[in-house]
């Protein structure tokens, strides 16, 4: 049978389950389970059983539900009114107002996080809540969140990134710091067009009486200065050495404890809330995740994405079109698997045809990442927009339509790598 064939009857299987109100992890278990029995020789039970088994008791994952555990504290006391407290005058005066603490938010916490899931589900345990109550319009604070919460896998730390260095056999350290002015483009690309859109439609931005000095919003930055400590400690936690990004999200945890603690906002009832959403939370989030792992397993076992990339690497393209072939290639593939086993599986088969095209692989695997990220808010297996709808309870295709206009930034993004490579290349150069 052809992948043509085989592919179109995924899709088709994916969309009916989806459309029978199947939930998210249990459809893409299900899709996985039908194309391993028809399409594999190995039993699709035992496969599925040791795959979820490995999936939800990974080592690495733990740093995701401690995480998003930080984030219900943070929600559920009075550290996340402090930030927009201490945010809030700085941001003031730009077009947009308030919207923009979800890009800021995203771009510091992407660098302690290295997830986009957790960025997307700790910032937005604050952010949609504090928004939403000022007025701001509820497509745009989930949009934003969602476009910006993909620079938890660009901002260093990544773990994807780490996964490339592995696969390409390149410096891990010099891909971390390829990394950080990608991110902080993408990062303006995307309060740049929220200050655009304010400007267009003024009479959706909330009013603001409040005029700052310099010197009021010296005084206003106080307020940061709890999760300021928060995340210097997260960070120099991982950045010194002494933790590792799993240890590192419980020192958030104690920290965030603590900090709340000290200003007398946790109690039992507010610790016992905090707990179990954080465990409703991250259980929709794992069910995803195994979900996902099955998917990548059978897609592996079946070869789709081998087939694909031979397709791709056998049609002996120049540097450029080759570029936008495998962009297009990772955007179809970011449909339907996670990011980490999108390069596991292709890697192999893609870097020959890289390197014999002259193309610098710490460049290209910031490419790589960033088509990546624009997979997260790309339906029908976006996982960005399966964790927004698990906290707003929004219609999955209304997620992806308020998401879409960063998925086009990232686009304009991968065309100013291309024409200015110097903006991955420039820091891993000075090393």
């Amino acid at each position: 049978m052809s992948d043509m064939v085989i592919t179109t009857l995924l899709i088709v299987s994916l969309f009916a389950l989806l459309g029978s109100g199947v939930w998210i992890g249990l459809t893409l278990a299900g899709v996985a389970w039908i194309g391993m029995e028809l399409f594999s020789s190995r039993p699709a039970g035992d496969a599925m059983a040791i795959t979820i088994w490995g999936s939800a008791s990974s080592w690495t994952l733990t740093a995701l539900p401690l995480f998003v555990w930080m984030g219900e504290i943070l929600f559920r006391t009075k550290l996340s009114e402090s930030m927009f407290k201490g945010l809030a005058p700085w941001v003031n005066a730009l077009p947009g107002r308030l919207l923009h603490t979800n890009i800021l938010g995203c771009t510091i916490f992407a660098a302690v996080s290295g997830s986009s899931a957790a960025t997307c589900a700790t910032i937005g345990k604050m952010s949609i809540p504090e928004l939403s109550q000022r007025g701001y319009p509820a497509d745009k604070i989930v949009g934003s969140l969602g476009g910006a919460s993909t620079l938890g896998l660009l901002i260093p730390p990544s773990i994807i990134m780490i996964v490339y260095g592995v696969a390409a056999e390149v410096s891990i350290a010099k891909l971390f710091m390829a990394g950080v002015l990608p991110g902080l483009m993408l990062g303006a690309l995307f309060s740049g067009y929220l200050m655009v859109w304010a400007l267009l439609n003024p009479s959706q931005v909330p009013r603001s009486d409040a005029h700052f000095s310099f010197t009021d919003k010296l005084r206003e930055s106080r307020h940061l200065l709890p999760v300021i400590l928060l995340i210097g400690g997260v960070i120099g936690a991982i950045y010194s050495g002494v933790a590792t990004a799993t240890e590192a999200a419980a020192v958030g945890v104690v920290g965030a404890l603590i900090l709340s603690a000290a200003q007398g906002s946790l109690n039992a009832s507010t610790f016992r809330a905090s707990l179990l959403g954080a465990t409703r939370l991250y259980c929709m989030i794992a069910l995803i995740l195994s979900g996902a792992a099955f998917l990548t397993l059978a897609m592996g076992y079946i070869g789709l994405p081998r087939h694909l990339a031979e397709f791709v690497t056998g049609m002996n393209l120049s540097p450029v079109v080759l570029i936008v072939a495998l962009a297009l290639f990772y955007m179809l593939l970011g449909c339907f698997l996670d990011g980490i086993s999108m390069i596991v599986l292709t890697m192999g088969v893609i870097l020959p045809t890289v390197t014999a095209a002259g193309i610098d692989l710490i460049w290209f695997g910031v490419f790589v990442v960033i088509v990546v990220e624009m997979a997260q808010i790309t339906p029908p297996v976006g996982f960005n927009l399966f964790v927004l709808q698990g906290m707003t309870k929004r219609e999955i295709t209304w997620i992806a339509r308020v998401t879409m206009p960063y998925f086009f930034l990232m686009v304009l993004a991968l065309a100013l790598l291309w024409w200015f490579p110097q903006i991955a290349t420039w820091l891993p150069g000075r090393m």
